[in-house]
């Protein structure tokens, strides 16, 4: 039959949910405290407590003096006693032996209740802590234990309690004590009266949780959440892709006859939520995330750091339904896409098209292309201001101006940007790499200068050779850099020595021997042709093609008094000329004559939308079809002696379509 001790050891251990081990070091630490108070022992002795969880029965073990005579019992032990422990115990040493005192047991379950409670309850605490910081980001339920202004005050398991501030709860949302609700763990911290855990319902990973919870294809991997958008208790967006072939994500998430969202709705205290398919080209996916509103035309501006304006142009009908109520929905939309959004109305981008191409001198090139249809856009334009009514085909027209107007100065930027783009490439190619390794502090600028430049972005020196190459007044525009400044940057870079690269490896050209000359004079011609090289060539070549070849001795049949050797030399012939690579050019390239505005007009609007983002593709298939025109021309010649037929042979190279070379032999 179990003792006292080990049921009440066991029903402590089923009531505080803790680990044994954690239990006995609480019960450890109450009996060495109950015997310091009871035998009035210093601090500064150490003091062990042994528990058997058999017999309940304590031990303490304390550290003692050993001595000749004892004097005072509880720091000092004879060396009778101390050589029954140890043998080789001595005087003046120290030792550990049993001091457990009579009725020792009574006592201490007197004086250790305090502390072993105390102990209990902070292993206790510490416990919660590691376990719900587990649970971050977890959906817990708990049950109302009370409403306060400032919020709710859960229950949760392990006997915690969550508190949900107002700014967490769903507005609107009405809760009755002891009524259990799901949360979204939102925060843990370590205070001295236990863990504060904060609760939220109006979190939008909330959202995603349910949606986890509820979606089998969302838990599975097969449909992801790429973005969450929402407005407790109003409305929520949630853009979600298939990552597996064949799933509908929008399906999927919504389920047969809404059941699944129908679900979460429900526990969002009827909050309005829409699934929208994510789609990786920003102008599809802006105009989904604008649902339920019909959108006209899309037209995206990346002009400035940081700053991604969409120009969203809607019927007039769908203007309000876009917006939204108090802006919600358009609201909602630029936080699901992280774009900034802008939304106009058919006749109001007519309108503000109008303006920019008779005021904007970024614009002014439209003018000329536009000039017959603007008096056509500005008669529709007067017809809608005096309320006379607008056909279909007219609100067609103003359509398809705003869309050559708006992606015709996208298509301008873009060139302008590619502009500046290959200048700054062809500026960076003449600067050498080292230079952008090497900071400002060693070229020997002022402190305060070389802040204001660090500042500024110009951490290397090659940063800022760059930029006074691309445009030095950028450079004198900052706050703080003046002409002395200048001169003193330039003085300091004039002084620096940076550090040069390493010449291109050039093509020699040898001489064939005159061995060689007198057993084959009929390739007399052909060796001694001289070969200009370009640097430019030189870089085209590939790069099996710039080393030197060592001279070989061929073995031969022949005598060696006729022919001593032959040695194998690589001859280029003269490729890509600028003058043939212009010619070329012009009649690889077959321009097609543009239509006019009357021809474009009859034609439908399935013709004239033209997908302008393919116009940068075929450039650069232009320039790949010019490039392999250019490696077609490149012939390489390589003369080598055949020993079987005694005289020797142009071996010529070509590439045919892949990375082997075909071999043409001439006699």
């Amino acid at each position: 039959m179990k003792n006292e001790f080990v049921l009440a050891f066991n029903e402590l251990l089923e009531e505080k949910q803790l680990p044994k081990d954690i239990i006995m070091s609480a019960l450890e630490y109450a009996m060495v405290s109950a015997y310091r108070k009871a035998e009035n022992a210093s601090n500064a002795q150490h003091i062990e407590a042994k528990i058997d969880l058999q017999t309940g029965r304590v031990t303490i073990y304390a550290e003692k003096e050993i001595v000749e005579r004892v004097q005072d019992p509880r720091t000092e032990v004879s060396l009778e006693e101390a050589l029954k422990i140890d043998p080789n115990a001595k005087i003046g040493g120290m030792i550990v032996v049993e001091s457990t005192p009579k009725d020792f047991g009574r006592v201490a379950a007197q004086t250790a209740r305090q502390v072993i409670q105390q102990r209990i309850r902070e292993a206790e605490r510490e416990a919660q802590l590691q376990y719900f910081k587990r649970q971050v980001g977890e959906i817990v339920s708990g049950m109302i234990q009370a409403i306060t202004p400032n919020g709710l005050t859960l229950g949760l398991e392990m006997k915690a309690e969550g508190t949900m501030p107002r700014k967490e709860m769903i507005p609107g949302e009405r809760y009755r004590v002891h009524e259990r609700i799901r949360a979204l763990l939102l925060e843990v911290k370590d205070s001295g009266k236990g863990p504060q855990i904060i609760l939220s319902r109006a979190h939008r990973n909330f959202l995603r949780r349910l949606l986890e919870n509820e979606v089998p294809e969302i838990y599975h991997g097969m449909v992801e959440i790429r973005s969450i958008a929402r407005e407790p208790g109003q409305r929520s967006k949630v853009a979600v892709a298939a990552l597996q072939a064949g799933v509908d994500p929008v399906g999927a998430c919504v389920g047969m006859r809404g059941v699944r969202i129908q679900a979460i709705v429900r526990e969002l205290n009827d909050e309005k939520i829409d699934v929208i398919e994510w789609n990786p080209d920003p102008a599809i996916y802006i105009a989904k995330a604008l649902s339920p509103a019909r959108v006209t035309g899309v037209y995206l501006s990346n002009r400035g750091k940081g700053t991604k304006t969409a120009t969203v142009v809607v019927p007039e009908d769908q203007l309000s339904l876009a917006i939204g109520r108090d802006g919600q929905n358009a609201r909602l939309a630029a936080r699901l896409t992280s774009w900034r959004i802008d939304i106009k109305s058919l006749p109001e981008a007519a309108i503000d098209a109008l303006n920019k191409i008779q005021k904007d001198p970024e614009y002014r090139t439209f003018a000329e292309l536009e000039r017959d249809i603007i008096p056509h856009v500005e008669q529709i334009l007067n017809k809608k201001a005096e309320g006379r009514p607008v056909t279909p085909e007219e609100y067609q027209v103003l359509s398809q101006f705003v869309d050559r107007v708006e992606r015709g100065i996208l298509r301008q930027r873009e060139g302008v940007l590619r502009a500046e783009e290959e200048k700054q490439l062809i500026a960076a190619a003449n600067i050498p790499d080292e230079a952008f390794e090497i900071p400002l502090e060693d070229i020997g600028l002022p402190l305060r200068y070389t802040t204001l430049l660090n500042g500024a972005g110009y951490l290397s020196v090659g940063d800022l050779i760059l930029q006074l190459k691309l445009d030095p007044n950028k450079i004198l525009a900052l706050e703080g850099i003046g002409a002395k400044a200048m001169a003193a940057i330039e003085e300091a870079l004039a002084n620096f020595s940076l550090p040069k690269s390493e010449p291109a490896e050039q093509i020699v050209v040898e001489e064939k021997p005159a061995a060689v000359e007198e057993t084959v004079p009929e390739q007399e011609g052909i060796l001694e042709e001289e070969v200009e090289i370009s640097e430019t060539t030189l870089e085209a070549l590939p790069s099996e093609f710039t080393a030197i070849h060592e001279v070989e001795q061929v073995p031969m049949t022949e005598p060696a008094s006729e022919v001593e050797g032959i040695e194998e030399t690589l001859i280029a012939d003269r490729i890509m000329v600028e003058g043939q690579e212009e010619e070329q050019r012009e009649e690889a390239i077959e321009e097609s004559p543009e239509p006019s505005l009357d021809e474009m007009f009859k034609w439908s609007p399935d013709e004239i939308e033209i997908d302008y983002s393919l116009v940068a593709e075929d450039e650069d298939e232009e320039v790949e079809s010019d490039k392999k025109k250019k490696k077609k021309k490149k012939k390489y010649v390589e003369y080598e002696y055949d020993p079987d037929q005694a005289a020797t042979v142009a071996k010529k190279k070509r590439k045919r379509g892949g990375t082997d070379w075909d071999d043409e032999w001439d006699l």
